[in-house]
């Protein structure tokens, strides 16, 4: 159950700048792909489109501009982030009205580049919404948020109010680890103190009804001094 990456488009034709960045954002999680001329950009980011586009104002073939003009008229519709080396408002009110986003200035500070993108990214998720699942499925697992129960291989699983509820927090983020503290506070609502270990109390007596090994465990591990990750089976697996 991975949240798939984000894939984005860099056009830049100063390839050891558009490598240095590239480099940079896909260490922070994103998918990268580069394109070093403008002329090609427009059918090679509307033959794929990426979830958004940072574009350079000045490149070979065909300017950030007209890039971005073209991208709009062929119906792309993610953002589109502009680099530039120059400080004209002319420039970044033409690039807006064309239909940019955002604009960043050279020379580009990696930092300030991932938090714009993610603040667009943001807001594109805002404005569209995917509902979040309400079933989830791991082999012979599944786990139903809106009965709340879960079954496995087809039988109903003896669960707790309080243990459904950890279940349920684990396995919808799988493949991420969930501190001890993020884990209460998700689920009671209230601070931490550092000391109750309720929650591993309730993984222990959960491990065994959902056929996870409490000496071995697979789907449910511990991570230690991190806190505590659901692992997604592989579909043959089971």
């Amino acid at each position: 159950m991975h949240a798939e990456k984000e894939r984005i488009i860099i056009v830049e034709d100063d390839a050891k700048l558009a490598a240095l960045i590239g480099e940079f954002l896909e260490s922070q999680g994103l998918v990268v792909e580069l394109i070093d001329d403008g002329s090609k950009a427009v059918e090679l980011i509307m033959a794929n489109p990426p979830a958004l586009v940072v574009l350079d104002l000045m490149l070979p073939g065909l300017d950030g501009l007209s890039v971005c003009r073209r991208l709009r008229e062929r119906g792309y519709t993610r953002p589109i982030l502009m680099l530039t080396a120059r400080s004209d408002d002319q420039d970044h009110i033409k690039g807006l009205e064309l239909g940019a986003d955002d604009f960043v200035n050279k020379p580009v500070r990696p930092q300030v580049l991932l938090a714009r993108i993610r603040a667009l990214l943001r807001r594109v998720e805002a404005e569209n919404p995917e509902p979040s699942p309400t079933r989830l499925s791991f082999g012979a697992l599944v786990i139903d948020q809106t009965r709340r129960e879960a079954w496995l291989n087809e039988q109903l699983i003896d669960l707790t109010g309080a243990e459904f509820d950890l279940l349920w927090l684990l396995a919808s983020n799988a493949g991420r680890i969930l501190s001890r503290e993020e884990t209460f506070v998700a689920l009671r609502g209230i601070e931490y103190d550092g000391q109750d270990r309720s929650v591993d109390v309730r993984i222990s007596r959960i491990r065994p009804k959902i056929g996870d090994d409490p000496d071995m465990p697979r789907l449910i591990k511990t991570v230690r001094s991190k806190g505590y990750l659901f692992v997604a089976p592989e579909p043959d697996s089971q």
